[in-house]
């Protein structure tokens, strides 16, 4: 039967149903012509090329075209590579605004748009479709049963990143297929932990649709993070439990509606910066064959070649206004249509490039700040490329909050006993003013984390000196050498019991930095349940055990201490300030919400602050906070003073002699984890002047109650 071809609109891009037919429309500034290809079950293909053509974007409505077709694109155009042409109608491209994919990408060379023996002679004329995956047409229509967003506050917010897949693969509790799917993510033992951990948010690796790069095909592992985007507005199809081509876009809508519905916010890991074409020599899926000079970042000189700030070969080119529309509509997308409450934007610094430096006021943010939709989710910056002055740790506009690596460094080091000053703890632990607070932002411009995907995980932190990649298949060379020793013996698993005991405080150490720090606290999932990936740090490739979570194997004791740590940060609002904590150290200011104190009890003077060998000190926070809230409560908490002892020794602590009568209760000791509690229950009590021995790579909180 002969399709018939309205001549639709140009605008939404992609394909479109409507109920009665479907629009498409593909930009593509250098195109001659656009041929909208669809396939039956069968893989029988049908060709029609688009009648119309506005502003650059080619269009046309099929009014037989319904959910559930497959499609995809071939773009005839000039093919140059010098000048950075590359147009093969031999070609299957993927829809760009695509919003589901059937199939996966088949490794073979007639995805390459040029001759393997003659990389600059003329155009593959093989034929890709045999190899690619399709695009789906979808039912955008979803019942959302009055869903709303839970909308916490960046300040009280507590963030759990975690792996759709990995968080359910090995879940006992889930259906066997429901496991690692978006479906097994809100089954009731899934939301359970989550609730009884008390966090707010989950920021899920990404989940856009992603292709398993050919190396890792070849030597049997797989993409396993995601961050190899070729599908910015559809959701992963390898996570959806049922095998119909677009059921995924329902199953993630379901699941965002069900954790929505525990209060708790998803949070997406997205990835702007580059796509899964690779360089030069890599395949021709989608954007490259479409119109690679509005997509990607090519070399000034040599356009034959792509700018590389990602380390994956190409960035996309956020100078190119359909390159930024493309950006901006899948962000729009995901919050209006999918309902998501923030992102994660992966190298943002990549994001900045309009030219080469990295340009605070790039178009990109511009966009974003006046945008009244994505203005008003969470919005997260990883501030940092692999290019030439790519590291912007502090230095994004203030609408953006930042994953704080000065943070996780300043806590490592001062916990595993490196020589720091102790005035770098202290900035950190207050929420990085010295990065912030000049640009107009909070303390909740400062994600804190210790442990993030990338890296060892909490437990193999402290109990690794070197990582242990031999898995990924590159030597061992792969990753960061980053974790220098940490004095617990031997590595990896031991069986001697002071060394179980003292890693088994350093993650309580750790945990309890981040839960009592200001700013915005991120754990890795899976390191409440003392999650190993065996010493691997650089895990992106191992779709299996190391990286799924080991649930049968799970710390308990771990998890309940985890649990009332963030129970006794949501009980206390001076942990989790709107405002910067004012004080007398020669870097702060003001008088009186945090005072500083030696291990004797007295004062710390300014010269002590840059004392490298220096591991212990005491910090007091007011809770006499005497704000309100966004609705004109008046805030008022107990007084804190937290004990840290960094050093490898016990050590003797003075508590500070401040109000007549003052008596202070045990809230917390890393040594004695059952002593956490959120103020209900009573501990043992101190006054000024009592001596406590604080136990080696400890830390302990006393509380005062007003």
């Amino acid at each position: 039967m002969e399709l018939r071809v309205w001549p639709g609109r140009p605008y939404p891009l992609g394909a479109t149903y409507d109920g009665s037919g479907t629009n498409f429309s593909l930009f593509s500034e250098v195109a001659e012509s656009v041929v909208l290809c669809l396939f039956d079950e069968e893989g029988n293909e049908t060709q029609v090329e688009l009648p119309e053509i506005t502003s650059y974007c080619w269009h046309g409505y099929l009014p037989d075209v319904e959910p559930g077709q497959r499609y995809g694109y071939r773009v005839h155009g000039p093919w140059d590579p010098a000048n950075g042409l590359r147009c093969c109608p031999s070609k299957l491209l993927l829809d760009p605004y695509g919003k589901a994919f059937d199939g996966m990408v088949t490794w073979d060379l007639a995805l390459l748009a040029y001759q393997p023996d003659e990389p600059d002679g003329p155009c593959s004329v093989s034929d890709s479709a045999p190899c690619m995956p399709r695009n789906v047409v979808i039912n955008p229509f979803f019942d959302w049963q009055g869903d709303h967003r839970p909308d916490v506050r960046l300040y009280e917010s507590i963030i759990y990143e975690t792996h759709v897949k990995g968080f359910t693969k090995r879940h006992p509790q889930v259906p066997e297929e429901l496991r690692g799917t978006y479906l097994g993510m809100v089954e009731p033992a899934a939301i359970e932990h989550l609730k009884d951990l008390g966090i707010t948010a989950v920021e899920l690796l990404p989940v856009h649709q992603f292709i398993h790069d050919g190396y890792l095909v070849d030597k049997g592992l797989r993409n396993y993070w995601g961050y190899n985007t070729i599908g910015f507005f559809a959701p992963h199809n390898e996570y959806a439990s049922r095998g119909q081509p677009g059921h995924e876009v329902q199953e993630f809508k379901q699941m965002v509606r069900l954790l929505h519905a525990a209060d708790i916010e998803v949070i997406l890991d997205v990835v702007y910066n580059h796509t899964a074409e690779g360089n030069h020599l890599g395949p021709t899926l989608s954007f490259r064959g479409i119109d690679n000079a509005a997509y990607y970042h090519l070399h000034p000189d040599d356009p034959h070649y792509y700018m590389d700030y990602t380390g994956t070969g190409n960035t996309l080119s956020m100078r190119h206004p359909h390159v930024l529309q493309m950006v901006m509509d899948s962000l729009r997308y995901w919050v209006t249509e999918m309902h998501v409450d923030g992102f994660r934007f992966d190298l943002a610094s990549a994001l900045a490039r309009e030219l080469h430096e990295v340009d605070r006021l790039a178009a990109f943010f511009d966009l974003v700040h006046q945008d009244p939709i994505i203005s008003q989710v969470k919005l997260i910056a990883e501030p940092w490329d692999v290019g030439d002055g790519g590291y912007q740790v502090g230095k994004f506009p203030p609408l953006w909050s930042e994953w704080n690596g000065k943070y996780r460094d300043s806590v490592r080091d001062y916990w595993r006993g490196e020589p720091c000053a102790l005035c770098d703890l202290a900035r950190r632990f207050t929420g990085s003013a010295d990065l912030y607070e000049t640009t107009g932002r909070r303390p909740h411009a400062s994600v804190n984390f210790v442990t993030a995907h990338d890296g060892f995980t909490l437990h193999d932190l402290v109990s690794y000196n070197e990582k242990h990649n031999e898995a990924n298949g590159e030597d061992n060379e792969d990753g960061t050498d980053d974790n220098r020793s940490w004095n617990h013996g031997e590595e990896g698993e031991t069986d001697d019991p002071e060394i179980e005991a003292l890693r088994a405080r350093q993650v309580r150490n750790l945990l309890s930095t981040l839960l009592l720090s200001q700013g915005v606290p991120m754990i890795l999932g899976g390191d409440e349940i003392g999650r190993t990936q065996g010493g691997n740090n650089n895990a992106y490739c191992q779709d299996n055990e190391i990286s799924w979570y080991d649930w049968e194997h799970a710390d308990e004791d771990l998890t309940a201490f985890t649990a009332r740590l963030i129970a006794f940060r949501i009980a206390h609002p001076t942990l989790r300030r709107r405002d910067w904590l004012e004080g007398k150290p020669s870097w702060g200011v003001g008088q009186a919400d945090i005072d500083w104190y030696k291990p004797d009890g007295t004062e710390m003077a300014d010269e002590d602050w840059d004392a490298g060998f220096a591991k212990s000190l005491q910090v007091f926070l007011s809770g006499a906070l005497g704000t309100m809230d966004e609705r004109g409560r008046t805030i008022d908490d107990d007084d804190l003073l937290v004990l840290f002892n960094g050093h490898h020794e016990a050590m003797t602590f003075t508590v500070p002699s401040r109000d007549a009568g003052c008596d202070w209760t045990l809230a917390l000791d890393t040594n004695a984890p059952e002593e956490v509690n959120d103020g209900d229950d009573e501990g043992p009590t101190f006054s000024g002047g009592d001596e406590i021995l604080l136990e080696a790579r400890s830390l302990m909180v006393l509380r005062h109650g007003r």
